[in-house]
């Protein structure tokens, strides 16, 4: 069982890394083509979109990576915790 909470732990760290590797993205010039560039925007889309419905951009500045980031970690908290303790 904690081999599945580990991996189950290891997939929200490596989405919330791809989320921040996509900030950083927003705010260096890339080239789009690029595959892995293609890849992060690719993965991390369908989940900022949700977020990009409700939150629309203030300026130039989108803050739904952020509320997506937070909520990821609120999900991970939910999901990851509560398994540990079934275990421990």
């Amino acid at each position: 069982m904690t081999i599945i909470v580990d991996a189950v732990n290891i997939a929200f760290e490596v989405y919330k890394f791809l989320i921040i590797a996509r900030i950083i993205l927003s705010f260096i010039g890339h080239n789009p083509n690029n595959p892995v560039i293609k890849f992060i925007y690719e993965l991390t889309e369908p989940f900022l979109g949700i977020f990009r419905r409700f939150i629309p951009p203030m300026g130039n500045i989108d803050f739904s990576p952020i509320a997506a980031f937070l909520a990821l970690s609120v999900i991970q908290y939910w999901l990851v915790i509560p398994a540990l303790g079934l275990i421990f």
